[in-house]
């Protein structure tokens, strides 16, 4: 985009805020919020209660070192790491509480969201993948541990296009920044 997506403005705070406040509205016991650099002046804001925040001072690496900073930060008695990303602010929170119930029904293996038969994100893996995801490397995420393992993964389909939709370009962020001010 040429510019930090996660500080734009989304309703009355920024993107990863946004994103924030919908995780922290869910049943999910634990957030590890992983910020950049860039990102570490907000740090304060997100600590405390459920969750912790971590700067990575890799991230200009690539995903897999956000993962990797993210992991070695969560309880060790978690069984289940869900990755969610900073730039989806359509995610909605009974999606991530679905997914989450879909988990403990489960108790092992991957859930993966889709929305009319496309995968997205939040992704949950149960703990026995943290190695594979701690050896992830470069500008990755999690798909690659999903394709290692598809008798393992459950897909919960879901109602909102959340799991899909981030904000990736300048020309999705006006478009969804205008709807929002109009609607």
């Amino acid at each position: 985009m040429g510019v930090d997506k996660l500080s734009l403005p989304w309703r009355r705070r920024t993107v990863l805020e946004h994103c924030f406040e919908t995780l922290l509205k869910s049943e999910v016991q634990e957030i590890v919020v992983v910020l950049g650099p860039r990102n570490k002046r907000v740090k304060d804001q997100f600590q405390g209660g459920k969750t912790k925040v971590v700067v990575n001072p890799y991230s200009k690496r690539g995903m897999s070192t956000s993962i990797r900073e993210g992991l070695q930060a969560i309880h060790p008695g978690s069984t289940g790491i869900l990755i969610a990303l900073g730039d989806q602010p359509f995610l909605k929170t009974r999606t991530i509480n679905t997914l989450v119930r879909a988990f403990d029904r489960r108790e092992n293996g991957i859930i993966l969201p889709s929305f009319r038969g496309r995968m997205g994100h939040p992704v949950i893996f149960h703990k026995r993948y943290r190695k594979e995801l701690m050896n992830l490397r470069g500008d990755v995420g999690g798909r690659t541990v999903v394709d290692r393992h598809p008798e393992e993964v459950k897909v919960v389909p879901v109602k909102s296009e959340g799991v899909v939709k981030d904000v990736d370009t300048w020309q999705d962020y006006v478009k969804e920044f205008r709807k929002k001010k109009v609607g």
